[in-house]
């Protein structure tokens, strides 16, 4: 759809414009109802108690000594650590002074985030910002160059740029007059410098070809407060028009399954800011420009209710973390235009300051289409399995009188947005413990997006349960992959069959063809078998599989044990050797955790072999 079209559509619903935002949800009596409602309650103390601790502490300071750091280092969290606790105040004050219009020290506490964040060199992170001409040369400047601002610090738009004009511009819309016209025309000048302008004139930015979450939350960040702030349907149109292009791209990057190989949490990110900017066009246009309408994006909202194992545990593929709780707000509405997306139990619900970035649209949907009534109807996960073929994804969830149990396995290659070198990898779960993991996503820094990435235990496979061969680990690329795969389901068996030689790269590997029967009984069993063909007698051959939890190999099986479950592992005593390290790795949050591999160790290598590992709960 070109500016032209979109601006006719803009015209033709311009009386959409004065009130398309939530029309009833921000209004000054819906958010006293929110206030008095019980449903509401647990959430809204979260912002209360927050809102009166942070009343209490000073505005975090983004120093030069902090922001140089990821040059000097590479290192991340320092400088983000102040600037996402200065969101958390934005979004707080912001959503209280609605709850509680009365309190001036709200208000005042609201103005004075506000005017921080825009005095704010930058609203990019460190990590983003790469090189601009005021990083790289001695900057120069003329009096007939009026355009000079848009060379410095203003030429780059990362995820988190996008996020905080979006943020602003919606809360100018939510609470209008109410703040100072001083305040309200600085956010109007600074999202126009920081954003408008840029991405029309500094452009195309990498993102706006991307098939991953970039995509969606730059391009829809921007929409959002686009249609927040423009009141010219030409002006919008062109914006509009840019951004519909990128989302079509967002949307190429997923293929018929749906999946998001980035991982769970990349597809609440990306797929919430598309879902986000898509509801606002929705509304600004009268229903004329309709992305929900498109069967693919049925497909993906269907993801999120095939990642979970049990309450919070998540199938963390790649730069996903192992427990997350659910955004209702987004589960809710997505419920309303597909009902067949699953609501999970209410005690699943994301607290308000679990998202460490505080992201203001999550935060505010939360609470706007959060739905009383679709909670008190909520289930907890139920039996089921899926096979998601593009991605080469097998989850299934086995739930009887003992408990839930859950086995998940992926094919794929080793190219994927966020990737992790594992393919064939698995994880065994039971009853809200992992005992064979995915250790998810590591502490972002410099190295781990650069040349030194697989060199992190989280990212290459050795930090996976695949196996090692001639010493060697599988390698990036997406020509290292699974070559097929085979998964018949049915109520009591799912068998998972992938071909594997090409993840290692190795001459002499002509086949690995790894097998997993999950036979899904009263204590269910997982057998799984690798088969092996060489060319020559290979040097070594290590069958390693990755946990939490502390293995005990005192007796004649292997045990891990666990809280109220363990898992045994059977072998073949004359064929495999067992043998447990602990390793560590530093998590997303720069927290040490103790990672212990098993290593079995084929003590006869021979040009053809075949190894079979029983695993069953105790």
């Amino acid at each position: 759809m070109n500016r032209t079209e979109i601006a006719s559509l803009l015209k033709n619903h311009s009386e959409e414009s004065a009130s398309f935002f939530l029309p009833a949800d921000s209004s000054p009596q819906e958010w006293s109802r929110i206030a008095q409602d019980a449903a509401y309650r647990p959430l809204l103390d979260e912002i209360r108690a927050e809102g009166e601790a942070l009343l209490q502490q000073p505005m975090p300071e983004l120093p030069y000594a902090l922001f140089r750091l990821f040059t000097e280092q590479g290192t991340r969290l320092e400088y983000e650590r102040p600037y996402f606790e200065r969101r958390k105040r934005l979004n707080t004050f912001a959503i209280l002074s609605l709850l509680e219009p009365e309190r001036e020290e709200l208000q005042e506490a609201l103005q004075e985030t506000i005017w921080n964040i825009c005095s704010e060199y930058t609203w990019c992170l460190p990590a983003h910002v790469g090189t601009t001409p005021e990083t790289v040369t001695e900057a120069a400047y003329a009096l007939n160059d009026p355009s000079a601002d848009l060379k410095g610090n203003a030429s780059v738009i990362d995820l988190f740029a996008a996020e905080t004009g979006f943020a602003l511009s919606e809360i100018l819309r939510l609470t209008g007059n109410r703040l100072p016209l001083l305040l309200r025309n600085r956010i109007r000048h600074e999202v126009y410098r920081r954003l408008f302008w840029p991405y029309l004139h500094q452009g195309p930015f990498h993102w706006e070809t991307a098939t991953h979450n970039w995509a969606a939350v730059c391009s829809g960040s921007i929409g959002a407060a686009a249609l927040h702030l423009m009141t010219d349907e030409e002006d919008l149109a062109v914006i509009l028009e840019r951004v519909l292009g990128t989302m079509e791209c967002y949307l190429q990057g997923f293929k018929e399954d749906g999946a998001t190989t980035e991982g769970y949490g990349y597809w609440y990110y990306g797929f919430g800011f598309f879902v986000f900017f898509a509801d606002l066009l929705k509304k600004r246009t009268g229903g004329a420009i309709h992305l929900f309408s498109d069967e693919k994006v049925h497909r993906i909202a269907l993801f999120q209710q095939k990642c979970f194992m049990s309450g919070t545990s998540v199938v963390n593929f790649s730069d996903s973390l192992p427990d997350t709780r659910i955004h209702m707000g987004l589960t809710h509405y997505l419920n309303r235009i597909y009902p067949d997306v699953f609501i999970p139990d209410a005690s699943l619900r994301t607290a308000y300051t679990e998202d460490h970035c505080h992201r203001w649209a999550t935060a505010l949907r939360n609470i706007l289409w959060f739905r009383p009534e679709k909670a008190a109807a909520a289930q907890p996960w139920g039996e089921a399995s899926y096979y998601l073929e593009d991605a080469q994804w097998l989850v299934s969830r086995h739930v009887n009188a003992s408990g839930t149990y859950c086995f998940a396995a992926k094919g794929g290659h080793n190219a994927e947005p966020h990737n992790h070198n594992d393919v064939g990898h698995f994880i065994v779960h039971a009853q809200g413990e992992t005992f064979l993991a995915d250790l998810g996503s590591g502490m972002y820094t410099q190295e781990y997006f650069g040349a030194g990435r697989y060199e992190y235990l989280c990212n290459g496979s050795q930090g996976h349960s695949v196996p090692i061969i001639n010493g060697k680990f599988q390698q990036e690329g997406e020509e290292y992959r699974a070559q097929s795969a085979y998964v018949p389901l049915n109520k009591e068996t799912e068998r998972l069959q992938l071909e594997l030689a090409a993840a290692y790269g190795q001459k002499t590997l002509k086949q690995l063809t790894r097998t997993f029967h999950w036979s899904k009984k009263e204590q269910p069993v997982l057998v799984l078998e690798d088969t092996y063909a060489f060319t020559e007698t290979p040097e070594s051959l290590i069958e390693r599989f990755i946990t939490m939890l502390e293995p005990d190999v005192s007796g004649e099986q292997l045990i891990i044990p666990g809280r109220d479950h363990s898992l045994v592992i059977q072998y073949d005593h004359k064929q495999l050797q067992p043998h447990v390290q602990k390793l560590e790795f530093y998590d997303h949050f720069g927290v040490r955790q103790d990672v212990y591999a098993i290593d079995f160790k084929v003590l006869q290598p021979e040009k053809r072999l075949k190894t079979q590992l029983s695993f069953y709960f105790a």
